[in-house]
């Protein structure tokens, strides 16, 4: 199978406890035939130690991301960072995908 499968992680309320509060969990939905590349990286180092690593990932055409969804790539659990686009041609309506940023930041 050409591309790769990443794991959209969408929090959704799975019950209520004793008091009627909800409790939260996260639904997994794997997405598969995706294409990952790096777009990045920054290190902030006055006051703090902290660096950050932005991946692109490009889904089927279709597919549902939400901007408040995690996604799992390659095992480690990123945010996505604004509103996912689709992409798709005005002249031949070929349907290119949806470009979702991802970004996982440390320290």
């Amino acid at each position: 199978m050409i591309g790769e499968t990443v794991t959209i992680l969408r929090r959704a309320e799975t019950g209520r406890d004793a008091h009627g509060n909800p409790i939260w969990g996260e639904t997994e939905i794997p997405v598969p035939r995706c294409a990952v590349w790096p777009t990045g990286s920054t290190e902030q180092i006055q006051g703090q130690d902290q660096t950050s690593e932005n991946l692109t990932v490009w889904m089927p055409y279709g597919t549902e991301v939400r901007e408040t969804d995690r996604c799992r790539v390659r095992g480690l659990v990123y945010d996505v960072q604004g509103v996912p686009s689709s992409w798709a041609s005005p002249f031949t309506g070929t349907r290119a995908g949806v470009e979702v940023r991802l970004t996982r930041v440390r320290g």
